[in-house]
């Protein structure tokens, strides 16, 4: 299979604030924009009113003095927490378990750069998915979980993952509970994609609570992971209808068509920088 490498794409530039609201943000900031000479492409902007919290994304054209401009911008809005991002591509390691669909979905999409992410490796706790991810020329790691405690196994996960120092680590369908110890390194860097629409049907066997229900549709949920179980800030959710006809196995399959769709334009969304985590949701700007 001929591989098309994932490349950087267009030089561009993406400013990213989050602060206090107060008036004349937008007339300050774009101000301190036109000073340095830079072009506004896209502008998004949204005030969260429970806490007065304002927060901006912008695209951005024209040659700039990143310090520079940063170093105005902290002076013009103190309080803020300002971010520039030049929308590279993003270094991430994918876990693995067993089931193919969403692995498959996100190599596809890779090789044909539309993830806006270089995948480094691939880390599984069986050798399963192996061949595929090796089709693809991408290195795999089979860390086995069999006869090892789970505080052991993380250790030799962590271990493999920290040879790639990935900006982001997605759980591709990967069916294992990790521990606080685990997540905490990558606060608002670890993605898993969950197979309900949460908060419905967390934890195990959700097609089959679905069938035991009656349900009439069938979700999925790519979202954050914190310390709680299936609690994490949610990234992006999607449904389809479902009847009484359906049988507990074709919930299943209709439910990881949607899974992997919802896990990749979650990862486009966070690798384009379009989403500011606050507090245990997602303000989004697609």
């Amino acid at each position: 299979m001929r591989i098309v490498p994932a490349t950087t794409p267009a030089s561009s530039h993406i400013l990213l604030i989050r602060c206090p609201d107060e008036p004349g943000l937008i007339y300050k900031i774009s101000g301190v924009l036109f000073r340095h000479g830079l072009n506004i492409l896209r502008n998004d902007e949204f005030v969260e009113r429970a806490d007065n919290h304002f927060f901006m994304r912008t695209e951005l054209a024209g040659e700039l003095a990143a310090e520079d401009l940063l170093q105005e911008l902290r002076t013009t809005l103190p309080a803020a927490d300002i971010r520039l991002s030049d929308n590279r591509p993003k270094n991430i390691v994918l876990l693995v378990t067993k089931e193919h669909h969403c692995l498959s979905e996100l190599l596809v999409r890779h090789a044909f750069q539309e993830l806006n992410a270089r995948i480094l490796a691939v880390v599984s706790n069986y050798e399963v998915l192996g061949d595929l991810t090796r089709q693809f020329g991408i290195p795999f790691h089979c860390v086995s979980h069999e006869g090892k405690t789970r505080e052991a196994h993380e250790v030799e996960v962590q271990q493999i993952i920290g040879q790639y120092a990935p900006e982001f680590v997605v759980l591709a369908k990967y069916m294992r509970i990790l521990s606080p110890e685990f997540v905490l390194p990558y606060a608002n860097r670890l993605i898993n994609i969950h197979h309900s629409f949460l908060p419905a049907f967390v934890g195990a066997s959700p097609y089959a609570q679905a069938y035991e229900r009656g349900v009439k549709i069938i979700g999925a949920t790519a979202h954050f992971v914190n310390e709680q179980l299936d609690q994490g800030p949610i990234i992006a959710q999607s449904v389809i209808p479902v009847n009484h006809t359906h049988s507990a196995a074709e919930m299943a399959q209709a439910g990881r068509d949607v899974e992997k769709i919802v896990l990749a334009r979650s990862l486009r969304l966070v690798f384009s920088e379009r989403v500011f985590v606050h507090h245990n949701k997602t303000i989004i700007f697609e």
